[in-house]
């Protein structure tokens, strides 16, 4: 792999994640969906028969959702650096911490939940990313 190409290694790493989350997601959602013996019901309002699912079940799902979010900003970042030939170096030492928040952020959302540390994690990622993405503009620019 060429040197500049190393920040598509987080990003690979987060698409990993996600698809991880996905399976998780499932694995534990349709067992409790069986569970509440009640066939799903597209004209019920949005949510109302997830909301009925436990709360440990619906972690999973949130953070799926949390993933096709601000990660999204991520990716544009990491591979416009790549395309750049500025994917090496700090740049992909800052996208691996990146990466690494969100795996930890993944795990304790999926798992325990408490919105302080669950934010602290969150805000940290996103000051990694807004680092990412100031270098990105110098740049450009």
């Amino acid at each position: 792999m060429i040197e500049t190409a190393e920040i598509l290694k987080p990003v690979v790493m987060l698409l990993v994640l996600s698809c991880v989350m996905l399976l998780w997601l499932y694995a534990t959602r349709i067992p409790a969906v069986m569970k509440l013996g009640k066939p799903l019901d597209a004209t019920l309002p949005s949510g109302t028969q997830m909301s009925q699912l436990p709360y440990k079940v619906r972690w999973k799902a949130d953070n799926y959702n949390h993933l096709l979010e601000q990660p999204v900003l991520f990716y544009a970042a990491a591979i416009t650096l790549a395309v750049l030939g500025e994917g090496n170096g700090l740049n992909a030492t800052l996208a691996w911490i990146y990466v690494g928040l969100r795996i930890v952020h993944s795990v304790f959302q999926a798992t325990v939940n408490k919105i302080t540390i669950r934010f602290l994690l969150f805000a940290l990622s996103s000051i990694v990313l807004i680092a990412l993405i100031a270098r990105l503009a110098l740049v450009v620019f």
